[in-house]
């Protein structure tokens, strides 16, 4: 059994290694959120050729989630953990509607 729990630290030792994480924090959390919808709506490129194809349903759900933080956190964050989080989520609301209008102006000249 030892040897089995060895080989098991060390796996998990060299995939530490090799994707260093930054440690868990609140703000880390915001910031993963908002990268996950700025993905989704076809915000990053990650050299692809194309434009990835925007989300939007996935966009608004990761959104309405983030809504929900600032709702459940209210009075229990830092002022600039609070702030980060506000302004993501302000931030992010214009840009769906952005990706929103650019999507409905695309299809109109489709049609």
């Amino acid at each position: 059994m030892g040897a089995m729990s060895d080989e098991v630290i060390q796996d998990q030792t060299s995939e530490e290694s090799r994707f260093p994480l930054p440690p868990p924090s609140f703000a880390f959390l915001v910031m993963s959120l908002r990268a996950q919808a700025e993905m989704q709506l076809g915000l990053m490129h990650f050299g692809e050729e194309e434009k990835p194809q925007p989300e939007l349903m996935l966009a608004r759900h990761t959104i309405d989630l983030m809504a929900v933080l600032i709702e459940k956190t209210r009075g229990n964050l830092a002022i600039e953990e609070q702030r980060m989080l506000e302004n993501s989520v302000t931030e992010l609301r214009f840009r769906y509607v952005q990706v929103s209008e650019e999507i409905a102006k695309a299809s109109a000249q489709k049609a």
